[in-house]
């Protein structure tokens, strides 16, 4: 059965143009093809960019973030309460008022009580910004040298000024081993972040990155497979250029630079609505759904790789609206702050804190208090009572009389 699986998915009715065999793509010549087999080595490529990613994050990240004043955060460890933290985990992270009175009359605490512990549990979960930092300067480290690998594969291609030569000797274009090692480089880096999505920091768009990744695999491998290399290079160094700028800008956030922050951000929104909402559509689309007419009649695996560029499309109109409206807090109150984070966890760690500090304030308060009182009690000749006031105006009136 997964013979007959094989065989019908590997038609070529299915992959290639009419009267073209895979048997065109053997090599010869010196001349090498795409192979879908080539892409069994992004998987271990992948696992090894985890390792590196690793190491950097250890030895370069960390005493980077250190270095422009990141500092590890130590949190105060909660009271363990087994109540308490079965409820948090099994019915919700934000009980109402009604949950916390019931919660509070269970394990003999005050509402206050377990609203701060809730509080504090919360915040327990809340990624530190050395995390933050760590993966911020991964991606910023990848993404521009592969966009610089990327420039220095491209810069002389043809199809790069002319887009018609994307089209031109299709399918029958030779594999460059500059496009190789870009495609596999890349195609690698995505499923690693695929991979270590379950580590990473989760923030409100965790779906549209999920699928954002897995359209980025599909749309590379499919592209490998049915050799649409020239193409496919436009596509990636379009997305990797802005994706630069993001990354440096959330590493600067991270770490407070405000200004520098605004700048990196102004800096990419504008490369991205140029890269991706401009050009994308207006150039890239028109070269994989306009152009191929010319050449060839429609067949089945370029209506499914233009699926696929819609999907990713619309991905980018998708950030485009996050990208507005951090662009709209920025011109409003002057600072950027990363839409998609949850901003509610943050509020109460400010809060907690705050808490924690009106308690010292109370129980300094409370000493200094106690600390009054048993130094009036010491010298209480000092103080003239009632009785003593009393008794000093009756001597009085009596000497006067």
């Amino acid at each position: 059965m997964f013979q007959m699986f094989k065989e019908w998915f590997w038609l070529e009715r299915f992959w290639l143009p009419p009267t073209i065999k895979w048997s065109d793509f053997e090599d010869h010549d010196g001349l090498v093809f795409v192979k879908p087999s080539h892409l069994y080595m992004t998987i271990p490529y992948a696992f090894g960019l985890i390792i590196i990613r690793h190491f950097f994050e250890k030895f370069i990240a960390s005493p980077l973030a250190k270095t422009i004043g990141i500092k590890e955060e130590v949190r105060k460890k909660i009271t363990p309460n087994t109540v308490l933290e079965k409820f948090f985990k099994h019915s919700t992270r934000k009980p109402s008022q009604t949950d916390i009175y019931g919660l509070a009359k269970k394990c003999n605490l005050t509402e206050r009580q377990v609203e701060r512990w809730f509080r504090s549990r919360r915040n327990q979960d809340r990624p530190c910004r050395m995390k933050k930092f760590q993966e911020a300067c991964w991606r910023f480290t990848f993404y521009l040298m592969i966009t610089i690998a990327g420039i220095a594969f491209l810069y002389d291609k043809p199809w790069v000024y002319d887009l018609w030569e994307v089209w031109n000797g299709y399918p029958r274009q030779p594999l460059l081993p500059s496009q190789y090692w870009y495609y596999i480089l890349e195609m690698s880096f995505y499923w690693s972040l695929l991979f270590s999505l379950g580590s990473d920091i989760k923030r409100k768009d965790f779906l549209a990155h999920v699928i954002h990744h897995l359209a980025a695999v599909s749309l590379m491998s499919f592209s490998w497979c049915a050799n649409y290399i020239r193409s496919g290079t436009l596509v990636m160094i379009l997305h990797d250029v802005a994706d630069i700028w993001l990354e440096s800008a959330k590493m600067f956030s991270y770490a407070g630079w405000k200004q520098t922050c605004n700048t990196l951000f102004f800096i990419f929104s504008i490369i991205f609505f140029i890269s991706r909402l401009i050009i994308f559509p207006f150039w890239i689309l028109y070269c994989t759904l306009i152009l191929p007419l010319q050449y060839l009649e429609p067949f089945f695996s370029c209506i499914f790789l233009n699926l696929q560029l819609m999907v990713l499309q619309v991905l980018n109109l998708y950030w485009g609206y996050f990208i507005l409206k951090m662009l709209k807090r920025c011109i409003f109150t002057k600072n950027i702050q990363d839409v998609r984070s949850d901003d509610e966890d943050e509020y109460e760690e400010e809060e907690v804190e705050e808490e924690e500090e009106e308690e010292k304030e109370e129980a300094t308060k409370g000493k200094e208090t106690d600390g009054l009182k048993n130094g009036l009690g010491a010298n209480r000749h000092l103080i003239p009572n009632e009785r003593r006031l009393r008794t000093r105006r009756l001597s009085s009136h009596g000497s006067r009389a």
